[in-house]
């Protein structure tokens, strides 16, 4: 009984997120000012995949492109916010089968970018806060919080006709930055996929 009051709280937490996510979308298609709408647009859209032991993740987002650039030494500094949805799916610490978990996150990122900016390759790093549905909990791990960090670094390639497509390959690492104990902190190697809209 209890496990079935857990998965339907675990449901309905999804589903909030899920709302929030959407709600946010249509939010920012029904700005009533174009210059407003332009402004609160998202510049990117992007999904990714990635895996820890044993856990697999799978996330969708935006992107809003910072208007400030930097030089920095051969190349040019930059950034982005992006939020995202996530679904984590584990091995149960019960044992009896398989979990999940929806995680809500944001993060300042910045980008660098060789040759003056014109490269199409470039790095990132950024770091972030996430919140989760339920706390994370495998048979190898248990996280205390709810609310953790997020901190990643990544190396990917813009392509298309005008730079549209971009792939990545990024290092994730979410822990609660030692709020709460245990901590043992999980990490994830994800590759992305994002579309520029500008």
């Amino acid at each position: 009984m209890s496990n079935r009051r857990n998965l339907a709280t675990e449901a309905l937490r999804s589903r909030s997120l899920l709302r929030l996510l959407a709600a946010s979308t249509v939010l920012l298609g029904s700005l009533p000012h174009a210059g407003a709408q332009e402004r609160f647009a998202p510049s990117s859209v992007f999904v990714q995949g990635g895996s820890a032991s044993g856990t697999r993740s799978l996330t969708a987002g935006f992107a809003w492109d910072w208007d400030r650039r930097w030089a920095l030494g051969p190349g040019e500094l930059g950034g982005y916010f992006e939020l995202s949805l996530s679904q984590w799916r584990y091995d149960s610490a019960a044992g009896n089968g398989k979990d999940h978990l929806t995680q809500l996150a944001f993060k300042p990122v910045f980008r660098w970018r060789l040759d003056g900016g014109a490269s199409p390759w470039f790095f990132d790093a950024g770091v972030g806060l996430s919140l989760t549905s339920s706390h994370y909990e495998t048979p190898a791990k248990r996280f205390s919080t709810r609310f953790n960090f997020g901190t990643h670094l990544g190396v990917g390639r813009n392509f298309g006709a005008r730079g549209e497509h971009e792939l990545a390959l990024r290092v994730e690492h979410f822990s609660n930055g030692g709020i709460k104990h245990p901590n043992p902190g999980e990490n994830f190697v994800q590759l992305r996929y994002s579309y520029r809209f500008r």
